[in-house]
């Protein structure tokens, strides 16, 4: 069990960054991921949890609960045939490559999610905490298909606007609080600029090739193993030499307290108990 109290509760005045190491994760012959933990960087993910950058050839995890966060998969077009999602509040829908579904567990929720036979699905999984309000709130879900995101392009870019909204342009909204995924691919030369809310954090993930980051008119470098986490900057371009695609997500810091056990986060050690019983009980519900 750990407990997170988050980062101070004023807003930064200069942009804070930094580099965060994935931890190598395999379960069985179909799955590995690079897996990004909140507890990593003291606060600087908030409000994320944990993601998961995976590759996925074969069904691994059997049906699982989650409280108190929404569960967010989020397919790359690389992927090749369909990633069935199936939850407790009766949806069943095969995702095709470039699709995203945003899952609010809530109050807590079961779901299963497994490549199809002869399938490859390489995504993200994304765990966004929920504030307090919104923790026993009625679970809800949102499929948005990859052909229902807008894309901005222009000279060396193309980025597609999964959620939330960059440079005027509206993707769709979360059953959360408002969040960015941004799937950002550059050609050599190429470059994107996206505006934040000063008060937002963003956390930039390289999925290949190579990308720098300008921060406010400092640079760093992703690589494959790491993610940069950022509070307060503003203007964050992108920039490739040789060409890459990065992963850009980005989101209001709750800056609550709460405690975690596996796959639930809620209040306090007396919700995190009522929750654990409830899932023990069957009343989280199945995918049966």
């Amino acid at each position: 069990m750990t407990t997170q109290n988050g980062l101070r509760t004023h807003a930064p005045r200069a942009a804070i960054a930094a580099v965060q190491h994935g931890e190598t994760m395999t379960r069985g012959t179909g799955f590995e991921a690079l897996s990004f933990i909140h507890r990593q960087l003291d606060g600087l993910m908030d409000p994320l949890i944990m993601v998961d950058h995976f590759t996925m050839t074969e069904p691994t995890f059997a049906p699982h609960a989650h409280a108190g966060i929404s569960a967010v998969s989020v397919l790359f077009e690389d992927s090749t045939g369909s990633f069935r999602n199936r939850d407790s509040l009766g949806n069943d829908i095969e995702l095709a490559p470039g699709d995203l579904y945003w899952l609010k567990a809530a109050r807590g929720a079961v779901h299963d999610e497994a490549p199809t036979p002869g399938s490859r699905t390489h995504a993200l999984q994304i765990f966004v905490n929920l504030p307090a309000a919104q923790k026993l709130d009625a679970p809800s879900a949102r499929h948005v298909a990859a052909t229902e995101m807008p894309v901005i392009e222009g000279p060396g870019h193309r980025v597609r606007v999964m959620t939330g909204q960059s440079n005027g342009v509206i993707g769709a909204n979360s059953p959360a609080l408002p969040f960015t995924i941004l799937d950002i691919a550059l050609q050599a030369g190429g470059q994107f600029t996206h505006r934040a809310e000063p008060r937002d954090a963003t956390w930039l993930h390289l999925i290949r090739g190579e990308v720098v980051v300008e921060l406010d008119g400092t640079r760093h470098q992703l690589s494959s193993d790491a993610a940069l986490a950022t509070h307060g900057a503003e203007e964050i371009r992108l920039l490739s030499g040789k060409g890459g695609q990065a992963v850009l997500l980005g989101g209001t810091p709750l800056r609550e307290p709460f405690v975690q056990k596996g796959p639930f986060a809620m209040r306090d050690a007396d919700q995190l108990e009522a929750v654990i019983a409830a899932h023990a009980a069957g009343k989280l519900g199945s995918v049966d």
